[in-house]
């Protein structure tokens, strides 16, 4: 079948070792099965080889792929010494209120938790509900959504705390305050006082006054500002409940009707249902001013 090559067309050097395998004793290339073998498995490993540089090359190369897009930045919370409010530097800067000057707060020596503040509502009641924790000296103004408004308070001294319900039926602003008899007689150093105290930043009553009612009749108690702001956190007043004066003027500003007011030992199931102290006030004042707001 096959003819014989000439001796001459054989180079070694050109076939290779691998090639002269491949021939007979003759030099003439086989057709036998042993031949046909070996020549597909050198064709086989040839084309691995092949597969394996073009793997390789692969490897090597860049492809230009488009950045997967990044994510947007998470805002950083507001510092501690801010709230929902602005900072707490502002909320207690000085300031002129219905043409009163009143002093700025010293927030440096305030303790923060007594700082105006957007809270969850701890309370569970209606929005427009009043609920002072005097376990904690916070007063909470319930809002929608679950939220209530936090403010740090003073309240009744040894003798003078009392837990119950009323309403804020009446309002003023910036209120002449005029001693009762009652205290006159106890510290006559205020009976230059018996006509009224000119309303300004030194009045026991503050830039703001909201008048407590139970059944129609005036309870004595108040809720009002102060100017004794290292007060607020402790129990310094008379019965009634104290506030810095920027913060009784935002609690006034929220106040437009008649609002129910829950004084609690504390927050908790029992102190929601707990019955109602002996009120033992000692008035802070002669009464409701003439010339007050009475809410609807």
């Amino acid at each position: 079948m096959f003819s014989k090559l000439p001796e001459w067309d054989i180079d070694p050097g050109c076939v290779g070792t691998h090639s002269l395998d491949l021939m007979d004793s003759r030099g003439i290339m086989s057709d036998s099965p042993l031949f046909l073998e070996r020549l597909n498995r050198r064709v086989f490993l040839g084309v691995s080889a092949l597969g394996a540089a073009s793997v390789a090359l692969s490897a090597c190369t860049t492809t230009d792929v488009a950045p997967s897009p990044a994510a947007p930045p998470v805002p950083a919370p507001p510092p501690p010494s801010e709230s929902a409010f602005g900072a707490a530097e502002s909320m207690y800067a000085a300031r002129v209120d219905e043409g009163y000057q009143l002093p700025a707060i010293p927030v440096a020596k305030l303790d923060p938790k007594f700082v105006r503040q957007i809270v969850p509502d701890p309370t569970g009641e209606k929005p427009g509900t009043i609920v002072v924790d005097t376990s904690e000296h916070f007063l909470y103004l319930v809002r929608d959504g679950g939220q209530a408004i936090r403010y740090g308070v003073s309240l009744g001294k040894a003798g003078f705390g009392w837990t119950g319900s009323a309403v804020v039926q009446a309002r003023k602003k910036w209120p002449v305050w005029t001693p009762p008899p009652e205290m006159i007689q106890r510290r006559p150093e205020l009976a230059k006082y018996k006509d009224g105290m000119p309303p300004g930043p030194q009045s026991p009553l503050g830039a703001r006054a909201l008048y407590l009612f139970r059944d129609g009749k005036d309870t004595m108690y108040r809720l009002h500002g102060t100017p004794e702001w290292d007060s607020i956190g402790k129990n310094a007043s008379s019965g009634c409940v104290r506030f810095m004066n920027q913060d009784i003027i935002d609690l006034y500003s929220r106040v437009n009707g008649v609002a129910q007011v829950y004084v609690r030992p504390n927050l908790s199931p029992a102190g929601k249902i707990s019955a109602v102290s002996n009120r033992t006030a000692e008035p802070i004042d002669a009464g409701v001013p003439r010339d007050a707001e009475f809410l609807k």
